[in-house]
């Protein structure tokens, strides 16, 4: 360094030889340890890894908020399934076509006559579970309209009061008739 200021001092005999080697030991160990450019970047990098790792932990929570949306939603499909199964009336000796329908499709199941006769009367209903029909008391069908009504297919409800009006209110409907 041909005429540092260093050197100008060391040549006036201001400073000795020793402090200007410590000096430039000291100068060279801060430059070793930090850049001068490299402060900046340190900062935008630790920004953006903060940035990075807030986003992620966002990412996480919507994540595990639909995966345990998901899993209470195959709860409660499970517990439908089993409400259906572990209450659904046995139709063994059915005889009787039951006509329903299911959307806009005309659907049949056989029935014996009692259960037929106490689907008419509202004791008992009819229910989608999954690709079957199944026959369930009254109260059940309740309960399962409480969580999902568009598994409820049949469920007639009935009436307290007769129609003030009707003009057919005096003639008797056979029991035994069949649509």
């Amino acid at each position: 360094m041909g005429n540092s200021l260093q050197d100008q001092l060391l040549k006036a005999g201001l400073v000795k030889e020793q402090t200007l080697k410590q000096a430039r030991a000291a100068k060279h160990k801060q430059a070793k340890q930090r850049p001068a450019s490299a402060a900046p970047i340190d900062q935008e990098a630790k920004q953006a890894a903060e940035r990075a790792r807030r986003e992620k932990i966002e990412r996480d929570r919507e994540l595990n908020r639909q995966r345990q949306e998901e899993a209470a939603l195959r709860a409660a499909e499970n517990e439908v399934r089993q409400l259906v199964h572990a209450h659904r009336v046995v139709r063994d000796r059915a005889e009787l076509a039951y006509n329903f329908t299911d959307g806009k499709t005309l659907k049949r199941i056989y029935v014996s006559r009692e259960q037929h006769a106490r689907i008419v009367a509202g004791t008992l209903a009819i229910v989608r579970q999954d690709a079957f029909y199944e026959v369930l008391p009254s109260e059940i069908a309740d309960r399962l309209s409480a969580r999902d009504p568009r598994l409820i297919l049949v469920h007639n409800k009935p009436d307290d009061e007769p129609v003030a009006d009707d003009p057919y209110a005096e003639y008797q409907v056979p029991d035994d008739l069949m649509w």
